[in-house]
């Protein structure tokens, strides 16, 4: 009888684990997605802090002029 009962508990236990568990990997996708397109908009708007050695290649095809202006 307590055997038994114990066997639900323990069925009851692992059935919320796996629903948490699946419901937390839901949630880390999520974050993963969100943080990526927060990336993509900070690094559209300009926001992100700049690194010379990193976004010279990119500022290759631009005048000096421009690159001058967007330097603080």
């Amino acid at each position: 009888m307590i055997c038994r009962h114990l066997d639900k508990q323990n069925h009851a236990l692992m059935e919320t684990y796996r629903a948490m568990s699946h419901e937390l990997h839901k949630l880390q996708v999520e974050e993963e997605t969100i943080m990526r397109k927060l990336y993509e908009l900070m690094s559209a708007e300009g926001l992100l802090p700049k690194h010379k050695e990193k976004r010279e290649p990119e500022r290759a095809g631009e005048s000096s002029q421009e690159n001058e202006e967007r330097e603080p």
